[in-house]
């Protein structure tokens, strides 16, 4: 898409679509013509804020995911790339980090999730005073965790606790910093686990009922989802609070709500509509697949590799699976790379990038194995065995993408490696045999490995399961060194981004360094220079 252009849709869809606290005004089109009485009745007001926060984890308009999640974590994971050289050639994926796109990291937060989550409790108290909406609120609650989770992994600070408390002192809103929100995180799950073990009213069953797009209501499941995310924030933090990593994760694998562990558990939004990521990768062609994904793939001769890409169509690797290596010279347009391979997300449970149905991968079954095999290699009570669980999240993943009859066969394989990267435009480019940005990480499991060589294991295979969820597969990619990325070629940086580490973080953008948001307070929290180039807190190895 033209970024021109895209700016200008930016500045006429927020000068009529901003937050409001009207909430008569919600959702007009399901609401219009109905009395009071009706909306009170059917709960519309309530759950068309629930919707709206679950369809914008990851917003379901295009060019907002595009700035908000597209042109920067998934870029940065290895998983996606592009063959548009936006900005002349200088952007986000040079390390040249455009101010304007990112503001819509937070922006989506504090803007929508956060407000439609006070849209909610405020009509609740209104309009149904008395009523029970404990289970509502816990994934409310659950909801409003993973979206400023994402935040915080891509700037550190961010304003959780303190968003409907501005600083009475001061009367603006101070941040977290990560070390206090990731220990909020998992508070608050608990109290949502403890909310949703309880029994759950008849109007509080409604509205959960009528606006759940992951689960259809299913409280068990969101349980299970609240304490996977608690394994999650545990590992997440393994490297930075030691102490606190294990307790959280012994608390979550002993907990009776259970773990994510089927495939049929597994949490994806429904979008009921076009994924945004359809047009970005086939009505624009911004959107390519990544060249490690696929170097990776390509080398271990992975049975999924079909369900994630396309063949390419450019005369030079026609038929093949190659993606684009990111930080690389476009050569001024998207003919250079625009026919390598498109990325598709085609799951035994339907298209993920469906022009009609599109699904947002929140978390799955693969992912819990996974966490629990690397909790089995920390020594952590309750994660049993690590080779069990890792074989277990490969098997989950096989499932998920529709491959199962080639499990067996692929985590036998004792000797596949990463394949090279081979690029018939610009040699200089390619990623040779025997270079160091090549992993020899191979994939049947091994006992007798170090930890380190386990935990790559572990981690590359998790990262490829994690598809298409870049957000997850950067942080995870950031904790731990795993997999073994490709680095940019070009650095526009500056010397704020080192080339070798690699861009650690988001900066937080000038839109939100004003005197409604305590900037002065996130600078102390993220202890040096607010650039790509400063580690997050978590960030410790």
């Amino acid at each position: 898409m033209n970024i021109k252009i895209l700016f200008a849709a930016s500045a006429l869809f927020l000068s009529v679509a901003s937050c409001t606290d009207d909430f008569s005004e919600i959702d007009s089109k399901s609401s219009e013509g109905l009395g009071t009485e009706q909306l009170n009745a059917d709960f519309l007001l309530l759950t068309n804020p629930m919707k709206q926060m679950q369809r914008n984890l990851q917003s379901q308009t295009n060019w907002i995911y595009q700035l908000q999640t597209n042109l920067n974590a998934d870029m940065y994971s290895g998983l996606f790339s592009t063959a548009t050289p936006y900005n002349g050639g200088r952007n986000n994926t040079t390390y040249f980090m455009m101010d304007g796109w990112n503001e819509r990291v937070m922006m989506n937060q504090l803007e929508d999730v956060n407000q439609q989550y006070k849209n909610f409790k405020t009509i609740a108290a209104k309009n149904y005073a008395g009523v029970n909406f404990s289970h509502s609120l816990a994934v409310l609650s659950i909801l409003r965790i993973m979206a400023a989770q994402k935040v915080s992994d891509a700037h550190g600070p961010v304003i959780y606790s303190k968003f409907e408390h501005p600083n009475t002192t001061t009367g603006i809103t101070d941040f977290d910093s990560q070390q206090d929100a990731f220990n909020y995180f998992v508070a608050d799950l608990d109290a949502a686990i403890t909310a949703l073990q309880t029994s759950i009213g008849i109007e509080d069953n409604a509205v959960l009922k009528k606006s759940d797009l992951v689960f259809g209501g299913n409280s068990s499941n969101w349980t299970k989802l609240a304490n996977s995310l608690k394994l999650r924030y545990a590992l997440r933090i393994s490297y930075a609070d030691p102490g606190k990593a294990k307790l959280y994760a012994e608390q979550s694998l002993s907990s009776s709500a259970g773990l994510i562990s089927d495939n049929m558990e597994n949490a994806l939004v429904n979008y009921g509509a076009a994924s945004p990521l359809s047009d970005i990768i086939y009505s624009w062609g911004d959107c390519k697949i990544g060249a490690p994904l696929m170097a990776f793939m390509n080398g271990f001769n992975d049975p999924r590799r079909p369900a994630y890409a396309k063949p390419a169509t450019d005369p030079t690797v026609a038929g093949q699976y190659i993606g684009v290596r990111q930080g690389v010279d476009m050569g001024g347009s998207k003919d250079r790379y625009g026919d390598f391979s498109q990325p598709i997300a085609a799951s035994a449970n339907g298209d993920y990038f469906s022009v009609s149905n599109g699904k947002n991968k929140l978390f799955t079954a693969a992912e819990a194995w996974f966490l629990k095999a690397e909790a089995a290699i920390r020594g952590y009570a309750g994660a049993g065995d690590a080779g069990t669980n890792y074989n277990k999240g490969v098997e989950m993943s096989f499932a998920e993408w529709g491959k199962s009859s080639a499990y067996a066969t692929y985590v036998a394989d004792a000797t596949s490696k990463e394949a090279p990267y081979i690029d018939p435009k610009n040699p200089s480019n390619s990623i040779v045999a025997g270079s160091p940005m090549l992993s020899t990480i191979t994939i049947k499991w091994n006992d007798a490995d170090t930890f380190e060589r386990k935990l790559e294991r572990i981690m590359t295979q998790k990262w490829i399961a994690i598809y298409p969820d870049g957000s997850e597969a950067w942080a995870e990619q950031r904790r731990t060194g795993y997999p073994v990325i490709f680095k940019n070629v070009l650095n526009d940086s500056q010397g704020t981004i080192s080339t070798d580490a690699m861009i650690r973080r988001i900066p937080i953008p000038t839109k939100y360094r004003n005197n409604t948001l305590n900037y002065a307070q996130a600078l102390q929290y993220i202890g040096g220079p607010d650039t790509g180039g400063t580690k997050l807190w978590w960030d410790k190895k």
